[in-house]
């Protein structure tokens, strides 16, 4: 980590410390801690820097050790945004999904946190180095327990830094990418991939750029884009002459269409359908990094939405255990009934499987293996044991799970849009 970095990185932690509501969730001593280690690691990974010369690269097909436990730094930022999750984004969570906007107070406290410092590389002043995907996923993890739609909003501005971080050329990323990691709230970019057509595939995208001179023209439709309408710019996917890419663009640019896009789920979301009508986009607004391949593109975002319905399945799990230990029936704790337990155990072993899958396919693109499959494989088995587990937390509240008395109708209707999104966010 570089010494501005460094320094970028223990001011935010500083600001973090002086903020009031570390006290309200009892994580002053936590704070304090992080920003004493993430000094001391900080100097300490100069000096082997300096001291030792760069590992050998592994041979081809030689896979590097799996280890499930998490550095210390890892563990503290799971700990810390595991209570921002439980004292602030749960009780918001309700009203949120009820008024379908996230409230200005939360949105001021989720600042504080600087996630967005965790999609800009070092060399921009950021915290991010090369193997981050695992430590992202982890944030949205956290994140989720507290509520999936309130997380994935609040990860937009974090994905649009990861996006252009990994696929936008140098020039770009020095151009875009410090405006995150200034003391002002980091800027909104939405990412628009999925199409209101049947069968979708973010493969074949409808969208179309078509280079004319020194500029390209975009014309297409795009659906159930997080913060579509509040965001001041886009990131577009659309099908060009040379294949799938990325464009960023004003989000007031002439011939671009926002509306409101209510759904079933992902309410405090803001989800937003976007019309593109010969829209006119530089070309040095096309994202180009040399080596782009929009299929890890796709990955990385379908990681992320894996990793928002762990955290929300894991919240799930929690509260039907403490559910039915405490719901009496006939004289004893439904939990006693063997048909009770064996269902809250299958959620128990579903929630470890989602999570093993995701933390594998992180683990792989953090070593820059192909990761492809372990991807495709998590996103099939998260899609679906999400819809399973989302059902059966309805079924073991009984009839109060209809109800907005507990959360778990909210759940229900949010992790259904995991087998749905394409692109929105990225790890």
């Amino acid at each position: 980590m570089s010494s501005d970095a460094r320094g970028r990185a223990l001011a935010m932690l500083n600001r973090m410390a002086q903020a009031d509501w570390p006290d309200r969730l009892k994580l002053r001593k936590s704070i304090e801690k992080l920003v004493y280690t993430g000094s001391r690691a900080g100097f300490r990974l100069a000096a082997e820097r300096a001291a030792k010369p760069r590992s050998v690269a592994r041979a081809p097909g030689v896979d590097e050790l799996f280890d499930l436990s998490l550095s210390d730094d890892q563990q503290m930022l799971v700990e810390m945004l595991g209570a921002f999750a439980a004292e602030v984004l749960r009780p918001a969570a309700h009203d949120a999904d009820a008024q379908a906007t996230i409230p200005a107070a939360l949105l001021n406290q989720a600042h504080e946190l600087g996630l967005a410092h965790y999609g800009v590389g070092e060399a921009h002043g950021g915290l991010a180095g090369s193997r981050t995907t695992l430590s992202n996923a982890l944030i949205a993890e956290a994140l989720g327990q507290g509520d999936l739609a309130l997380a994935a909003a609040l990860l937009v501005p974090l994905s649009a830094a990861n996006c252009i971080r990994r696929w936008a050329a140098p020039e770009q990323q020095a151009r875009w990418l410090p405006a995150f990691v200034t003391d002002a709230p980091a800027p909104l970019i939405a990412i628009a991939v999925n199409e209101a057509q049947v069968l979708f595939d973010p493969l074949k995208l409808r969208t179309q750029a078509k280079r004319k001179g020194q500029h390209y023209v975009l014309s297409g439709e795009k659906c159930l884009v997080l913060r579509g309408l509040e965001a001041s710019q886009l990131i577009i996917a659309a099908h060009s002459e040379q294949g799938p890419a990325l464009f960023l663009l004003p989000a007031d640019a002439k011939g671009v269409t926002r509306t409101a896009e209510p759904a079933m789920g992902l309410k405090a979301g803001g989800t937003a359908r976007i019309t593109l009508k010969n829209v006119k986009v530089a070309a040095a607004q096309r994202l180009a990094a040399s080596d782009f391949d929009y299929q890890s593109f796709l990955d990385h975002a379908a990681l992320a939405w894996c990793a928002l319905a762990v955290g929300t399945a894991q919240a799930a799990l929690d509260y039907v255990v403490g559910y039915c230990n405490e719901r009496v029936a006939f004289g004893e704790p439904i939990s006693h009934r063997q048909g009770v337990a064996f269902m809250v155990a299958d959620l128990a072993i579903e929630v470890d499987a989602m999570r093993l899958m995701v933390w594998r396919a992180c683990a792989r693109a953090e070593a820059g293996l192909p990761f492809h499959r372990e991807a495709y494989l998590a996103r099939l088995l998260c899609a679906e044991k999400a819809m399973k587990i989302g059902t059966d937390a309805l079924q073991l509240l009984g009839g109060h799970g209809f109800t907005q008395e507990h959360p778990a109708e909210r759940w229900y209707r949010d992790l259904r849009a995991v087998a749905l999104m394409a692109g929105g966010l990225q790890l």
